[in-house]
């Protein structure tokens, strides 16, 4: 276990939504084995059972949720250090209205409310004291998926995720600062139910993003496609730039519609 990992993430306690997905799964065992607590977010209602390679069982909380009812976590998230955004649908060529409500609600709009729950939650006993240099702060991660900037033939899997990365982009200019970090995973195809051929195993990528939040990166991207590592940080800039000279933090009430 490398050393620089457990000491960033020993003792805090870890909730990662879609807990119970490939990705989410080995998330949990790599937050284990650096000695994090852990609450699994998931909309099954199935137990989750995960066990080490040795096969000693993970301990962790399970507590169920559904997009909708993310206020539910309300009181959750006053006893979390790290929150894990992570649940996510494919669509796939799917192009009806139906399809169309459900990738934005769940790609998007959910992650966005857990974001400003998580973002508005009171902190309780956790091991981070944010903003007295006694500790880390607290952190959201968001994989929102190289999909933002390049196809993933999927039409609205791309657009749910375009508009997620926007809506972070422009809350991360009022939510982040000293008691509150954003981080951005930003993930290649790797394996998992909504993409079985994916070309990484998941356990690759969740030991990488957590390598590489260790090192305090803030975007952390892993893709086999060398464009993504070149294309996104700039996109990321332009667009933050883009969103601080035309938004500001609170504006006049809007008109009234005809």
């Amino acid at each position: 276990m490398d050393p620089r990992r457990s000491r960033a993430f020993a003792g805090r306690r870890v909730a990662i939504t879609g807990a119970s997905g490939s990705l989410g799964v080995e998330l949990l065992r790599c937050f284990h084995g650096c000695g994090a607590s852990l609450v699994a977010l998931t909309t099954r209602a199935e137990p989750l059972e995960l066990a080490t390679p040795n096969g000693a069982p993970i301990p962790l909380e399970q507590v169920s949720w559904s997009c909708g009812h993310e206020s539910d976590l309300s009181e959750l998230f006053s006893r979390i250090d790290i929150l894990v955004v992570n649940h996510g649908v494919n669509v796939h060529g799917d192009r009806s209205a139906g399809a169309l409500e459900r990738s934005l609600e769940v790609n998007a709009l959910s992650s966005l409310r857990l974001l400003e729950l998580f973002a508005a939650a009171q902190p309780g006993n956790l091991s981070a004291q944010p903003g007295k240099g006694m500790g880390p702060c607290r952190e959201v991660w968001i994989n929102t998926s190289e999909a933002e900037i390049l196809p993933a033939v999927s039409p609205l899997y791309e657009i749910s995720k375009r508009l997620v990365g926007q809506l972070v982009s422009l809350r991360s200019l009022d939510l982040a600062g000293p008691e509150l970090r954003i981080r951005r995973l930003v993930l290649g195809p790797f394996r998992s139910n909504l993409n079985p051929i994916g070309l990484l195993g998941a356990g690759f990528v969740a030991q990488a993003v957590l390598r590489l939040a260790a090192w305090d990166w803030g975007l952390i991207i892993v893709t086999p496609n060398p464009l993504t590592y070149v294309l996104f940080p700039l996109a990321v800039l332009v667009r933050w730039t883009y969103l601080g000279l035309f938004s500001r933090p609170s504006c006049q009430a809007p008109d009234s519609v005809a």
